[in-house]
């Protein structure tokens, strides 16, 4: 079982000073580097305090140059929001810088202002993500890219560098919907699933990518699809759930819309989304995810910096890997 760690740049009231927010940040990615996760999943938001992370390609160089085992996992670029030759440059480059610990994870995004701001339609969005991922790969397994699109034309481009990883980093891409899950699939790429899917609906999309991947002809062995669940850790059950509620809210209030006509939004995330208890309880749901639904790479998303340190010393080293 893959264990990886989802990092935000979350500025909660700004309270702090923002150097303060990045600082903080690589200090943990420091500790996972030493605790044995496998991966670090860096977060991409633009215009909101819910994490100040506009770049994770630049952010990537910064945890990279800070440790020396763990894999830099982009989660993910806002690949639509980008011209494709240029997110091909830079996660080559960074993977170079890295010594070809990358993990490219590529979405589309689903904020209404960010698209707003860059200037790009929402309703072709997602064709456009996946035409820009089309072309990333293409740009990174070909010595010269020659590609005519509905989005863009290149003709005997080389671009460069390649990869340090060959052919390339390995690549998912963000899917959260049927339609995204289905679109992935049909393409062959593996998917990175979301934090904000209840553990049942993450056992029902995975489900529907396996079932679509073998309908297209597409292998479906030695894959993980890493999964991103929101934890809390604490003494008691009560204290976590409490910490839960809180992250809920705090999402909930600044910047994620999620409705559920049966049952209160918080309540939907502390009691059907995350994973929160003392530490054997929190070890008991994940392997109960494992066995149940297939669980094989987890994303922890700590929703303190108390339930990460005890997620690292306590839950980690138990898990099976």
């Amino acid at each position: 079982m893959d264990i990886g760690a989802l990092q935000f740049f979350s500025w909660p009231g700004r309270r702090v000073p923002l150097p303060e927010v990045y600082e903080r940040a690589l200090e943990r990615i420091e500790i996972m580097d030493q605790s044995g996760f496998d991966c670090v999943w860096l977060a991409e938001h633009h215009f909101s305090t819910y994490s100040v992370c506009p770049s994770v390609h630049m952010m990537g160089v910064q945890a990279a140059s800070r440790t020396n085992n763990i894999r830099i996992g982009m989660g993910v670029t806002l690949a639509a929001m980008y011209h494709p030759l240029r997110i091909a440059e830079e996660i080559a480059l960074l993977d170079h810088f890295s010594g070809g610990r990358v993990n490219w994870g590529a979405g589309r995004g689903f904020d209404k202002k960010e698209y707003e701001v860059f200037g790009i339609t929402p309703d072709n969005g997602g064709e456009r993500f996946r035409e820009n991922v089309q072309i990333v790969v293409e740009a990174w397994k070909n010595e010269r890219l020659t590609y005519h699109g509905k989005y863009w034309d290149f003709d005997d481009v080389e671009v460069l560098p390649k990869p340090y990883q060959d052919p390339h980093p390995p690549v998912w891409m963000a899917a959260t919907s049927r339609d995204s899950i289905e679109a992935a699939a049909k393409l062959g790429y593996s998917i990175l699933m979301d934090p904000h899917s209840s553990h049942e609906e993450i056992g029902e999309k995975r489900e529907l990518f396996y079932d679509t991947l073998r309908e297209y002809g597409h292998p479906a062995e030695d894959r993980v699809l890493p999964t991103a669940r929101l934890i809390a850790v604490a003494d008691t059950d009560a204290e976590a759930e409490e910490i839960a509620s809180q992250g809920a809210k705090w999402m909930l209030g600044s910047y994620i819309s999620r409705t559920d006509e049966e049952m209160d939004p918080v309540d939907r995330y502390v009691q059907k989304v995350m994973i929160h208890g003392t530490k054997e309880k929190v070890l008991d749901e994940i392997l109960r995810l494992r066995e149940e639904i297939g669980l094989d790479s987890l994303i922890c998303a700590s929703l303190s910096h108390d339930s990460f340190v005890r997620f690292t010393n306590d839950v980690l080293p138990k898990l099976p890997r």
